[in-house]
């Protein structure tokens, strides 16, 4: 099958893009010619070295460039006879969607970011894939059509990202650790979890607190650390590969507010640690409900702080904390979700008549929106 994946960029640090990446090269070691087309970025390399092809599209931030590069997406689409064209983000699926109309190939999108209002965009495919029931859920809400709608979970055991690397030492961290990986803005609940450590505290003097990444809050959450609890939490800034503080953690905490299914709980889980996790969108389906990982309400340190309490008790149950973050855990490979997106392709029979989605008119109205973007 010749697939051509379209996405904004390909730098590192971006979930989406990370999926992404993910996918094509799953799909390119299962024997398909798959190409990524973006802007570029940090992952460029990776993809050649896995044998997806790298093709240059515009930035799609501006109008004239989203138009350039829905152009040079149609010229691809029919030069290289492409089957399947799958965008990953709002202005990608725009070009997708004029590059394949009229075309043998169909267009499926991912939905990575529901809580997004222009989400709605990703409607445009002739199949929208969720990354999780709860978006599925959120996206019929928005009128998508079930018959297009599919749910892939998402999973990232067995990377291209972290097959070329030798495997990291576990880094010294002070113990014992509770770690955080991921953007430092509000929707990930920060105040929250330094909140709840400082809470833990109370009982368990000796825990830290290790924060790793960056963003426009970083100073703000600084700022929130009570002087008793500066010791112990360490703010400790964005890193390529974070394998060597997961190693070397002993729980992960993620306090989102919202979530539509973060690769990282399924990257904590690989390395070992007990996981504890807001009940929010997808997070409850990358935790089996529950059974691999202990489930808090969202915007509740106090119970982000029982929940410390009761991972770190004593070794035992940290132990068995552990063991449980590693039930049913072969289910987030990246093998399983390329399998269960190609069984997406195969539905669209190609050389089918492009069906016009529901609500998109005219490329005057909705169209004109994806790719120009709001006015």
């Amino acid at each position: 099958m010749r697939i051509l994946h379209v996405a904004n960029h390909t730098r590192r640090q971006n979930g989406n893009v990370h999926a992404a990446v993910d996918l094509a090269c799953a799909q390119a070691a299962l024997g398909h010619e798959v190409t990524m087309c973006s802007s570029g970025g940090d992952f460029d390399e990776l993809l050649r070295v896995n044998q997806v092809r790298v093709k240059a599209l515009p930035e799609l931030d501006r109008s004239a460039d989203a138009i350039k590069a829905a152009a040079r997406l149609r010229r691809l689409v029919s030069e290289k006879a492409v089957d399947i064209v799958h965008a990953h983000m709002m202005r990608s699926a725009g070009v997708g969607w004029v590059a394949t109309r009229l075309r043998r190939a169909r267009l499926v999108t991912t939905v990575h970011n529901a809580f997004e209002r222009s989400a709605v965009l990703m409607g445009l495919g002739d199949r929208v894939i969720a990354v999780s029931e709860a978006v599925g859920k959120g996206m019929r809400a928005r009128g998508v059509p079930a018959g297009r709608l599919r749910v892939v979970l998402n999973g990232t055991l067995g990377t291209a990202r972290h097959a070329s690397q030798s495997a990291p030492a576990p880094l010294d961290l002070a113990r014992p650790a509770a770690l955080y990986v991921g953007g430092l803005h509000p929707r990930k609940g920060i105040g929250d979890l330094i909140e709840g450590v400082s809470r833990a505290r109370a009982e368990r003097p000796d825990l830290h607190l290790h924060i790793v990444g960056g963003g426009p809050c970083e100073a703000e959450y600084r700022a929130a650390v009570p002087e008793r609890d500066r010791e112990h939490v360490h703010f400790c800034g964005s890193h390529l590969d974070t394998r060597g503080h997961m190693l070397g953690a002993d729980v992960f905490v993620l306090a989102s507010h919202a979530d539509p299914a973060p690769l990282v709980i399924p990257e904590a889980r690989e390395a070992g640690l007990a996981i504890i996790a807001t009940e929010v969108d997808g997070v409850p389906e990358l935790l089996e409900g529950g059974r691999a990982g202990l489930l808090v309400p969202p915007h509740a340190p106090e119970r982000i702080a029982q929940a410390l309490l009761t991972v770190l008790a004593d070794a035992e149950s940290l132990k068995d904390f552990r063991a449980r973050s590693q039930i049913n855990l072969q289910r987030l490979s990246l093998r399983r979700v390329a399998d269960e997106t190609l069984a997406v392709y195969g539905e669209l029979r190609v050389g089918a008549k492009p069906r016009r989605p529901a609500g998109v008119d005219a490329p005057g109205t909705a169209l004109s929106q994806a790719v120009e973007g709001p006015r």
